[in-house]
């Protein structure tokens, strides 16, 4: 075989191989439009839906389904164990990139950035994922409380030195207790008596004879008084 002839046949084998090549990855870049399997590296913990991914290799794609294309999968690096799974929702952007992009959602300091949106190289449409509230909420009350550049850690009490054991105060002797002549308290006023409205019969005889007697006593004085003067008189007409 001539030497032109050897170099065509080589030069048709080598096309022949490289076309096998593509037919071989072929398929596989189809799969990988249909699904968007995306091969993720992520550096720092980041929320996924409702999981928080630890720095580690995932496998990102679509559920494979031709109604529900908004189904997104995440598997660890070899793609056989499911981490999680979100129902994401459209998302549309102007400008497709050529590489993939994700966008994130704020969260509060010391909580992980949660993905907002996920899009495919080429591709206009892109998964947007819900802000995960309870999961956020979640890790923002267990974060810890951030600890200011100036803060000091308070310097340890020394020990107090031994006291000396003290001796046992003595039993508490009972008081004496004085008793006190206490003045006897004041009878109670009793209700008054009533005052009877007439005077007993004996005595009101009593004093029925005591005035009586004294009138009749009295009586006899002016009578001798009388009698005195009258003999008086008489007397000094005889002289």
């Amino acid at each position: 075989m001539s030497r032109n002839v050897r170099s065509y046949v080589a030069t048709a084998l080598a096309v022949a191989g490289a076309g096998l090549i593509g037919g071989a990855f072929l398929p596989q870049a189809h799969a990988d439009q249909w699904n968007k399997r995306t091969i993720v590296h992520v550096q720092e913990p980041i929320i996924a839906g409702n999981k928080v991914l630890e720095p580690g290799t995932y496998v990102w794609q679509l559920l494979d389904s031709p109604a529900e294309r908004h189904i997104v999968q995440i598997f660890d690096g070899t793609g056989q164990h499911l981490e999680t799974t979100v129902l994401a929702i459209p998302n549309y952007r102007l400008q497709p990139s050529g590489s993939t992009q994700f966008t994130f959602w704020e969260t509060p300091t010391n909580v992980p950035k949660a993905v907002q949106a996920w899009f495919y190289p080429g591709d206009n449409y892109g998964q947007q994922f819900p802000y995960p509230k309870k999961l956020v909420a979640q890790l923002a009350s267990a974060a810890p409380v951030p600890v200011p550049e100036s803060y000091k850690e308070p310097e340890p009490a020394p020990e107090p030195a031994p006291q000396a054991k003290a001796e046992p105060a003595p039993a508490p002797q009972p008081e004496q207790q004085i008793a006190q002549n206490e003045p006897a308290p004041a009878p109670q006023a009793g209700p008054a008596q009533p005052q009877p409205q007439a005077l007993p019969h004996t005595a009101t005889q009593n004093l029925l004879f005591g005035i009586l007697g004294t009138g009749s006593l009295g009586l006899a004085g002016l009578l001798t008084f009388a009698d005195r003067r009258k003999m008086a008189h008489v007397r000094s007409h005889v002289n």
